[in-house]
C-alpha cells in the first residue's frame, strides 16, 4: 500500500489532498469519526425540524456539501481497513 492515499471525492490527475496511511489507527479512526459525525449530526437536525422548503439547486449544493466530509471518512476507515486486513494481529 502507497504511503499516501488520495482522497476520492476530488477526482484530478494531481490530487492535493492526501491520508497518510501509516498515521496510528487511533489517529485516523479519530478523523473518520469526526467527519462523519458533523455529517450525521447535520443530517439529525434537519429530519427534526417541522418545516424545511427550499429549492432543488440550494438541496444539491446542500447535499454536495454533506458528501465531502462523508466521502472523506469513508477514504479514512478504507485506509484502516487496508491496514488491518495487511496486518491482521
Amino acid at each position: 500500500m502507497n504511503r499516501y492515499m488520495p482522497l476520492t471525492g476530488h477526482d484530478c490527475t494531481v490530487p492535493a489532498l492526501l491520508i497518510d496511511t501509516q498515521a496510528p489507527l487511533d489517529v485516523l479512526h479519530d478523523a473518520a469519526v469526526h467527519r462523519i459525525q458533523a455529517v450525521t449530526q447535520l443530517l439529525e437536525n434537519l429530519a427534526f425540524r417541522e418545516q424545511l422548503s427550499s429549492d432543488a439547486v440550494v438541496l444539491q449544493d446542500f447535499a454536495h456539501l454533506l458528501a465531502i466530509p462523508l466521502r472523506d471518512g469513508c477514504d479514512l476507515l478504507d485506509a484502516i481497513s487496508r491496514r488491518l486486513n495487511a496486518n491482521p494481529a
